[in-house]
């Protein structure tokens, strides 16, 4: 084993100092990016906010609320061909907010192509619990070579390394992350992971130097941390946990003493496990947890909260510890 010496931070490590601006107010800023992607050469212009494909986040009716603000939302892998219609209806403008996730299973793969077949989205992602695996690099140049058009985020990575490596197995996006999650519990099962700002800086600087684009997933618990995402090299952020509980989220209701909950859990927890196998293979642990969270209403409202606090990220950031 090898230590690091170096300090590695997280969000709540640091804060943004601030800087001279010519800014008159923040009413001049402008959210919307554009960006041309390496391998797909599509060009996309938005607000780069994803919504996260856990099953109860990356819904339709999240996609929906979401594509009014030029905001994207990655649709769960557990999605349907007839909920894929069902919800396109021939709209192509809200398809470009929409990203197809797939897994690196046969079933994910026949999948994906049943649904893009009639579903013009641009984007897939590619999302898988351990982005360390030759599989998966494969499983990326693969899906590069089928679909050399689409738009491919892959993840998650946390070094430099394997962000380069994806890159170049045709990757247009990296998606950076483990454990960071507020419902994620991989660090405490597996001892892996590594803190989410010094993750993304550090990836940031190797899949730019390729002509990538990077996605922090994970971590953020309020808008300050997205902008710290963005200061510190993302340019798109994918967010779980501030957006789960909404009536646009899929999950159980519960009322306790007055009070409404909505049920929230990781994508490797054992009821997300439970839901979608039926079983938890003998070969893996439960790697995430379950609770309620009260119930929030609109999404509307806490994007709202998110694009109206925004200021744009310095270049500096300063510990707060």
């Amino acid at each position: 084993m090898r230590i690091e010496q170096e300090i590695k931070l997280d969000f709540k490590d640091v804060l943004i100092r601030p800087k001279r601006s010519t800014l008159q107010t923040r009413a001049d800023v402008d959210l919307t990016r554009e960006y041309n992607f390496k391998h797909s050469k599509f060009s996309w212009k938005g607000i780069p906010i994803i919504a996260s494909n856990m099953d109860h986040v990356g819904t339709f009716a999240m996609a929906k609320s979401l594509a009014k603000h030029q905001l994207l939302t990655a649709i769960d892998k557990f999605a349907s061909l007839s909920e894929w219609k069902r919800f396109y209806a021939g709209d192509q403008q809200l398809c470009n907010y929409c990203l197809a996730t797939t897994g690196i299973k046969k079933e994910d793969d026949e999948l994906l192509e049943r649904i893009l077949d009639v579903i013009p989205t641009p984007f897939i992602c590619i999302d898988v619990a351990n982005g360390y695996t030759q599989r998966f690099v494969d499983c990326v140049m693969a899906l590069r070579k089928k679909y050399p058009n689409k738009t491919l985020v892959a993840g998650n990575v946390v070094t430099a390394e394997m962000a380069e490596e994806l890159v170049l197995a045709g990757a247009d996006i990296v998606k950076v992350g483990i454990g960071p999650g507020s419902v994620c519990t991989t660090r405490l099962k597996t001892g892996v992971g590594y803190p989410q700002l010094s993750a993304i800086i550090e990836c940031a600087d190797a899949v730019h130097g390729l002509g990538g684009h990077l996605c922090a997933d994970g971590g953020c618990a309020a808008p300050g941390d997205i902008a710290k995402a963005f200061a510190a090299g993302s340019d798109f952020v994918m967010l779980g946990g501030m957006l789960a509980g909404h009536e646009e989220c899929l999950g159980e209701k519960i009322q306790e003493n007055g009070q409404w909950f909505m049920r929230f859990y990781g994508m490797s927890s054992r009821e997300a496990m439970m839901k979608h196998y039926g079983r938890i293979n003998p070969y893996r642990a439960s790697e995430g947890r379950s609770v309620n969270i009260p119930y929030r209403g609109k999404v509307e409202y806490t994007i709202l909260d998110i694009l109206e606090v925004y200021a744009p990220p310095a270049l500096t950031l300063a510990r707060s510890v």
